[in-house]
């Protein structure tokens, strides 16, 4: 099965779709990473749902979504860019019990809010946040649109460790291109009755066919998609500069040095204290963060 993102809609209706499916990128978020079974479903669900959300919006540029959560698991986060590279980590709680396989998305996360931030090549970053008051990650982010978009969106999440899933359904506000006045309700029903073992198990024109084989289906190429990291290290030095002189003087007083490493890829970089020194006495411009 290829990593792909595939667009759709239903003729003579104003319901369009996504349907993407991953396997290799994932397993390569999970390779780098050792997290419960519970987080690895969730990661999965939240890599789905960042190539969906980027392709919906046809960003030109990075799209980014944060579950920052109060529970076992304080922080997920999934990022993707125009190029159709996904990434993604997770962070435990520190001293938090380790959930069990069963865990869901509100016994893992608890309260919390949803961060999502557009930042296009070029114009201005724009963040949308939304409380944590669904029990699954597809209703918090269904519940997003609604609050900021102001679409009806519905989305099914499904991951196994293995493989993850998604499909999204959107009602677009142009009624003029709407001749069947119950597409929308009929086309989120049959959604409904998707199993896991389909949405992880076929291929995606083959559910498409199954949900909707009789309803007249437009399906656009498919987009190739793959795991990869935007980290380099001029943006981790521009992440280091963010710390302040104070503290970098500190650490390179008791180490010599500096050693980090990039918390999706865990690409190591080494600074040594020459080429800090120089940065510090670098003009500055407007600083810039990485993940």
């Amino acid at each position: 099965m290829n990593d792909q993102i595939q667009r759709f809609l239903f003729e003579r209706t104003n319901v369009r779709g996504e349907i993407v499916t991953l396997e290799r990128s994932y397993a390569e978020v999970l390779d780098r990473h050792e997290y419960p079974a519970a987080v690895n479903h969730l990661l999965g669900e939240l890599l789905c749902a960042v190539a969906l959300l980027t392709d919906t919006v046809k960003l030109d540029g990075t799209l980014s979504i944060e579950v920052r959560g109060q529970g076992a698991l304080s922080l997920l986060m999934a990022e993707s860019n125009p190029g159709g590279e996904l990434r993604a980590i997770a962070r435990l709680a520190e001293d938090a019990p380790i959930p069990g396989e069963e865990a869901g998305f509100r016994d893992l996360v608890g309260d919390g809010q949803i961060v999502i931030t557009l930042d296009p090549t070029d114009g201005h970053r724009y963040q949308g946040i939304v409380a944590l008051e669904h029990d699954s990650l597809a209703g918090c982010l269904a519940a997003y649109f609604v609050q900021s978009e102001q679409l009806p969106t519905r989305l099914w999440l499904r991951a196994d460790g293995r493989r993850a899933g998604g499909l999204l359904l959107q009602r677009m506000p142009d009624e003029s291109l709407n001749q069947d006045d119950d597409a929308w309700e009929r086309t989120v029903q049959l959604a409904e009755t998707l199993k896991q073992e389909e949405l992880l198990g076929l291929e995606p024109l083959e559910v498409l066919r199954r949900l909707y084989h009789e309803e007249e289906v437009r399906v656009f190429d498919p987009k190739d998609l793959r795991f990869g990291c935007t980290c380099s290290r001029e943006r981790i030095a521009n992440a280091l500069m963010t710390l302040g002189e104070q503290e970098l003087r500190e650490v390179l007083a008791e180490q010599g040095g500096i050693e980090t490493q990039c918390h999706f890829c865990h690409t190591r970089y080494a600074f040594p204290a020459s080429e800090v020194e120089a940065m510090l006495d670098a003009p500055q411009g407007p600083a810039s963060t990485v993940h």
